[in-house]
C-alpha cells in the first residue's frame, strides 16, 4: 500500500522489545526440496529467558547499531526495509543489543527480524495481523514467521508452515548451555542424509517425557557430534545432572536441557 511518496510517520516514538531465543525439540530433515532447501520437521518452542534486546527509534536516517557484537548488519535492516517499501514509512534507528549467540540454532538473527517486524508495526500504527507479519517473515528466513506468533508451534515445509502445538512443561525449566563452537547451516547440512524418521514428530512428542530421549531426535547431532565431541560430552553431562531430556537446539551449537 503505496502513499504517494509521502512518509508515515510513527505515532509512538521508541519501542524497547525483547527477542527471545527458541530450541528444538526433535528435528528431522526428511527430503531435499526441488528448489535446493530441505523439508523438516519440529518443533518450536520459545525460550524467554534468553533474550536481546532491540530499541526501534523515530530518527531523520535510518541505520542500526548492534551491542556486545562484532557485527555491521543484521536482519532487522531487511524487516525494516520490507515494510518500509511497502508502506513508505519513515527512517528509524534501531538499537540492537545481543546476548543470543550467533551460530548457536538459537534462532536469534530469526527473532530480531521478526520482532522488527513486531515493533514497526505498533510504532506506525499499521494494524497488520500476526498472519500478515509472518507472511513478510516468511521472506526474511524459514524460522522468522514462529517468532511472530511465538508459542510451541510444529514446522514442516522448509520450517515456514507452522502449527500451534498443546506443549505443557509445568514444573519444568529449559537451561540452555551455549558453546564456543560456531557452526555454519552449509557445515550442518554437509552431513545430513535426508530420511523420513522411524518415529514422527508428533507420535514421538505423545511419550512421557521421560521417555523422549530414546524416541525423539535431532538429525544434525550425528555430523557435528563427529566433528565436535565436546558438545556430545556437554548434552550427557546435562542428563548425569538430571535433565529430562537434552538435545543439541536447531543445526548447533547449543545444548539444552529441560529440567
Amino acid at each position: 500500500m503505496k502513499n504517494l511518496g509521502i512518509f508515515v510517520r510513527p505515532i509512538l516514538n521508541n519501542m524497547i522489545v525483547y527477542p527471545n531465543a527458541k530450541v528444538n525439540l526433535g528435528l528431522y530433515v526428511t527430503e531435499k526440496r526441488p528448489d535446493g532447501y530441505h523439508n523438516i520437521e519440529t518443533l518450536f518452542v520459545p525460550v524467554p529467558d534468553l533474550c536481546d534486546v532491540l530499541e526501534v527509534v523515530h530518527s531523520d536516517t535510518f541505520s542500526v547499531k548492534v551491542y556486545n557484537l562484532d557485527i555491521e548488519d543484521t536482519l532487522c535492516t531487511k524487516a525494516y526495509r520490507l515494510l518500509a517499501d511497502e508502506f513508505d514509512l519513515s527512517p528509524v534507528a534501531i538499537n540492537l543489543y545481543k546476548n543470543i549467540p550467533v551460530g548457536a540454532g538459537l534462532g536469534g538473527g530469526s527473532a530480531d527480524a521478526a520482532f522488527t517486524l513486531k515493533a514497526l508495526n505498533e510504532i506506525f500504527s499499521l494494524n497488520l495481523s500476526d498472519e500478515i507479519l509472518a507472511g513478510y517473515a516468511g521472506r526474511i528466513g524459514s524460522d522468522c514467521p514462529f517468532f511472530i506468533y511465538n508459542r510451541p508451534m510444529t514446522a514442516t515445509g522448509r520450517g515456514e508452515i507452522l502449527d500451534p502445538y498443546d506443549l505443557s512443561l509445568a514444573g519444568r525449566s529449559i537451561k540452555v548451555f551455549p558453546q564456543d563452537v560456531f557452526v555454519s547451516t552449509k557445515e550442518a547440512y554437509a552431513g545430513i542424509i535426508p530420511r523420513k524418521p522411524q518415529i514422527d514428530l508428533k507420535t514421538a512428542l505423545s511419550h512421557p517425557m521421560e521417555e523422549w530421549k530414546d524416541v525423539l531426535f535431532n538429525d544434525f547431532e550425528e555430523g557435528i557430534f563427529a566433528r565436535y565431541p565436546q558438545l556430545a560430552s556437554v548434552k550427557e553431562h546435562l542428563y548425569e545432572e538430571g535433565a529430562v531430556y537434552a538435545a543439541m537446539s536447531g543445526s548447533g551449537s547449543s545444548i539444552f536441557g529441560i529440567f
